[in-house]
């Protein structure tokens, strides 16, 4: 089978239309797939190029365009040289001027604004990055979230794809032998969220974390008991806490994202 081909086109930067065909082409089997950026397109004659191109060698064209001119032109002239090409954004911009009789902007790049939300999201980011895995615990109470759990149980990424939200998010290890501070239990406006793992999952994170990084795969680290252990002394923590415990062995962080800020939503 030919390598499929995408061109990604747009009056932006084409990450919205990389984002769709990627989430798309986990539905097939094929995995190796080549994607073409076109982005910051202005002209009617650089569309026109890129219909040429790929009538000319085979593909798809996935395109978000704003400026209503370029999204008809790409529209009308894929048609007419039977190129297949998909409108991304088109149908749901009209779609709410139908239903709520609104007008859009048509200025591309928004979601790239310094404003206010992005200087929000680069706040957030600095600080998961200075409360990461308990370094300090002053930050604690001026988090809008705390990851609890043992090592390996994602706190990290967690923090900063919540950070990338706008979500100030600390983290704290739970270590057998070595008591929570005692902030932990005091936090008033925080929410404490519980990240653990079934034992076999947390002992493949690990093993697979020690071969990345060259040490020995057989070690206390990794001991079948101690990972055992290691869980329920989190768990009894957390239920101390009273805190949401989230069970993360098969989620992505998406996915255990979208419930924490689920439960951000209903504090």
């Amino acid at each position: 089978m030919k390598q499929p081909t995408f061109y990604l086109c747009s009056d932006a930067l084409g990450d919205t239309a990389e984002t769709v065909v990627k989430a798309t082409m986990q539905q097939f089997a094929i995995q190796d797939i080549e994607m073409k950026r076109h982005h910051l397109i202005q002209s009617e004659e650089e569309i026109v190029d890129i219909i040429q191109e790929v009538k000319e060698h085979g593909g798809i064209i996935a395109y978000t365009l704003v400026e209503p001119n370029l999204r008809k032109v790409m529209k009308d002239l894929s048609i007419e040289m039977d190129v297949q090409a998909i409108d991304i954004i088109g149908p749901l911009m009209q779609a709410y001027i139908d239903t709520f009789q609104d007008k859009p902007k048509m200025t591309p790049k928004l979601q790239y604004e310094l404003d206010e939300k992005y200087y929000k999201r680069i706040e957030a980011v600095d600080f998961a990055v200075k409360y990461d895995d308990g370094k300090n615990i002053g930050g604690l109470s001026q988090a809008d979230i705390v990851l609890v759990g043992v090592s390996r149980t994602s706190k990290t990424p967690l923090s900063i794809y919540l950070a990338h939200k706008g979500i100030k998010a600390a983290n704290l290890p739970l270590i057998p032998g070595i008591s929570p501070p005692s902030e932990l239990f005091t936090l008033q406006k925080t929410l404490i969220v519980g990240l653990t793992m079934d034992t076999n999952h947390l002992l493949k994170v690990r093993t697979e974390r020690l071969k990345v990084i060259g040490l020995p795969q057989s070690t206390i680290y990794t001991d079948f008991e101690q990972v055992k252990n290691e869980i329920n002394y989190g768990n009894r923590i957390m239920e101390q806490l009273m805190c949401p415990i989230i069970n993360v062995s098969n989620k992505s962080i998406e996915e255990a994202a979208v419930e924490i800020l689920g439960l951000l939503n209903e504090k």
